[in-house]
């Protein structure tokens, strides 16, 4: 009998400390729903759920008529279910990592290498940076969700310098004033660029005396103002109190001046590229990545900083919030589905939302390994690859060219996630 080419997957649970606790998490939901053995405890953080090969979180194969134990090693032992044109571009390997996230504290600042940065950090501090990859990565939210992504425009930067006199304080005078001079002439944008970087750096490295200083100064004044029933929105008030809480005296506090806050609701995204600064803040999404752990962290964290390489990296290309919103499109054959195609060959991700009154959806075939994800309802399907039963947290592996039909369990919707790569 041949080993079945579409098969249920057992993925790892990530428990880093800003995760949400509990039944709070998504993650949670997700990995204990249709498990009874699986107890959600409530003080323990479910930060993410790692769907894929990646050596930190294997996913487990759970059908005995499979011989391999893990995902990894089941497309090593059949290359061919990658799908021809993924298998040659990605030397044998599934190049994407699907995540989901839920995150109660916030991230740290961080950016992304590209693979020339990725493969020099990795060569330099293998400790630090685990492998070769870069990592440009895409998130769609589940529940209303909120990040820093990208640097401002200038001009709301400016606005917080002469606003905000302890951000000022913290950047220095000289910095400051050429960043304003190159803002007044539009045609500068190469000087521009220099100055936000000028600016940036010289926060990042600034002392941690310094900026626990100015950093007190300004909190103190933003609590008294909110006490008063005062607006605070002039410093991004609400925010830099929560960060205040989460990260006392951090230099990531101040980051907020330099970095569009975004606020995306379900099924809204945004994508993240190379050398691009941003933080999730809070909310569940929908990750999906190239399979890389390379992260350049430089605040709001405990793990390894290194602000030189981050501030050094970055591309200090401006945009306003609302360009950070990436817009999926429809799939003209499927009325159900839309499709998140971001500007890197190593990931896109498929939405379907299937209304209860369908009783029938058919996966279609495409030339990519893709791995399939319930969020939410319930189906069923029969076939040559075996009987499955789907409920929320239920993940599907399907190799390339083959399909899936699902019986619609007509008392909820469907909502899916499929991570593919499409070449």
């Amino acid at each position: 009998m041949a080993e079945p080419r579409v098969f249920l997957l057992s993925c790892t649970v990530q428990d880093y400390a800003w995760g949400k606790h509990g039944s709070d998490s998504e993650v949670a939901y997700l990995w204990a729903s249709g498990d009874s053995t699986r107890q959600i405890k409530p003080d323990k953080p479910y930060a993410e759920l790692w769907m894929g090969t990646h050596p930190k979180g294997d996913a487990l194969i759970i059908d005995n008529r499979v011989t391999q134990k893990t995902l990894g090693q089941w497309i090593t032992a059949h290359p061919d279910c990658l799908g021809s044109k993924v298998r040659e571009a990605f030397q044998e390997q599934l190049p994407f990592l699907f995540k989901v996230l839920s995150v109660r504290l916030a991230l740290s600042i961080q950016a992304h290498p590209d693979k020339a940065l990725a493969k020099k950090l990795h060569a330099q501090f293998p400790q630090h940076y685990p492998d070769d990859n870069h990592k440009p990565e895409m998130a769609i939210a589940l529940t209303p969700f909120r990040g820093l992504c990208g640097f401002r425009p200038i001009s709301e930067i400016v606005g917080f310098l002469q606003a905000v006199p302890e951000f000022r304080a913290l950047i220095g005078e000289e910095a400051a004033l050429q960043l304003e001079s190159s803002a007044a002439d539009p045609c500068k944008e190469v000087e521009e660029r220099k100055a936000l970087q000028r600016c940036f750096t010289c926060m990042m490295q600034s002392s941690k005396k310094d900026c626990a200083e100015q950093l007190n100064l300004l909190v103190q004044r933003a609590t008294q103002q909110v006490q008063n029933g005062g607006d605070v929105s002039y410093c991004i008030g609400d925010l830099l109190l929560t960060l205040h809480s989460q990260f006392p005296g951090d230099i990531g506090c101040f980051a907020i001046y330099f970095l569009n806050v975004v606020t995306l609701e379900p099924g809204e995204a945004m994508y993240l590229g190379a050398n691009e600064p941003h933080a999730y803040l809070e909310g569940d999404c929908v990750e999906c990545m190239a399979c890389s752990d390379n992260t350049v962290r430089a605040g709001l964290t405990p793990k390894f900083i290194d602000v030189d390489t981050l501030c050094e990296m970055l591309t200090y290309i401006t945009a306003p919030a609302s360009a950070k919103h990436f817009t999926p499109t429809p799939i003209s054959s499927d009325p159900y589905a839309l499709l998140y195609n971001p500007p890197v060959p190593d990931f896109t991700v498929i939405k379907i939302e299937v209304p209860s009154t369908v009783s029938q959806y058919h996966v279609p075939p495409i030339d990519s390994a893709s791995i399939l994800l319930l969020v939410r309802g319930q189906a069923s399907s029969q076939g040559l690859n075996g009987g499955l039963s789907l409920h929320p947290g239920a993940v599907v592996f399907i190799s390339a060219n083959e399909s899936l039909s699902l019986n619609v369990d007509p008392s909820h919707n469907l909502l899916l996630f499929r991570a593919c790569c499409l070449l």
